[in-house]
């Protein structure tokens, strides 16, 4: 099945990404704390993340030429997020660091039996954006515009310029947001986390609830990533479940594999590839970056998905 959609065939950037950056501070724990206990850590690093721009970064590595939109705080950590974008050869040109703000960042503990993480995060207000505070002129040099939806009235601007320019836009969600019902009929890839549809519809069946996003908003295409189970996509009337890679070595840590999920579909999306493909790449992107820990550290690059893909065929 091919996507139902039309590529601008002559753009600056396959991707503009608008949303949220961070640094984390990893915890690797034996085994995820009991309450009012005590755990000796076994290993702690910092590490770039953030949902948009650890997608950037994975579209970047496999090829793509992708621009980061965001805000950082005037701080150290701010510095180390902007630098960390520009050595991976993200344009971050309409990037910025807000005096007196302090860069988001999160506090994450893995748990080193499983991989499996908890995030404790924090994003300070002054590095929102205001729906005057972005312009439409963002969204000119892109084939797709990706996005989390936390400045919401930002993003329906964006995304109201997108369409009128035959941009394509692109949603990552796992929370709902205020005005999130006013967005969603602009954005034509909607994936989200596995529990997004229930807390929004109050559907539990995923198929069903994937089935009323795609009724009630007219995207192109909605999904969610089920972890290590998988996917389940809605394109047309046509469900596409994938199931998910086994991790090389073994799962390290999973901070950062949605992000990196989506990175492989608009990969997939951006290259001509079928839908059923896009979501094959979309999770063997995931399970390579569960390698090792951070969100970044271990996103593969073209080769490495295509070693990865052929092996599992």
């Amino acid at each position: 099945m091919r996507f139902p959609f039309e590529l601008k065939s002559d753009a600056k950037f396959d991707v503009v990404g608008f949303g949220t950056n961070a640094v984390d501070f990893l915890i690797r724990v034996p085994e995820y704390p009991a309450f009012d206990s005590k755990i000796e850590l076994n290993d702690y690093i910092q590490a770039a993340g953030g949902e948009v721009a650890t997608t950037m970064v994975g579209l970047q590595r496999l090829g793509l030429k992708t621009c980061y939109v965001g805000r950082f705080g005037k701080d150290e950590a701010g510095n180390f997020g902007l630098d960390n974008l520009r050595e991976e050869g993200v344009d971050v040109t309409f990037s910025e660091q807000i005096e007196g703000a302090r860069t988001q960042i999160a506090f994450i503990i893995i748990d080193e039996k499983t991989g499996e993480r908890t995030v404790i995060w924090k994003r300070d207000r002054k590095l929102g954006f205001s729906e005057d505070e972005v312009s439409e002129d963002l969204v000119n040099d892109s084939k797709v515009l990706h996005f989390t939806p936390h400045d919401t009235r930002a993003c329906i601007k964006l995304a109201q310029a997108a369409k009128n320019k035959g941009v394509l836009v692109s949603i990552d969600i796992d929370n709902v947001f205020d005005g999130i019902g006013e967005l969603l009929p602009f954005v034509d890839v909607l994936l989200a986390s596995s529990d997004f549809p229930k807390t929004f519809l109050g559907i539990g069946d995923h198929k069903e609830s994937l089935k009323a996003l795609k009724t009630k908003f007219d995207c192109g295409v909605v999904g969610i990533t089920l972890g290590n189970r998988g996917s389940v996509v809605l394109c047309g009337d046509e469900f596409i479940e994938t199931g998910g890679f086994e991790v090389p070595n073994g799962c390290k840590d999973t901070t950062g594999a949605g992000d990196s999920f989506r990175a492989g579909f608009l990969f997939g999306l951006l290259t001509g590839e079928t839908v059923v493909e896009s979501a094959r790449m979309a999770n063997a992107v995931a399970a390579l970056k569960c390698r090792d820990i951070g969100a970044r550290t271990a996103l593969p690059d073209f080769g490495e998905l295509k070693e990865l893909l052929s092996f599992s065929n």
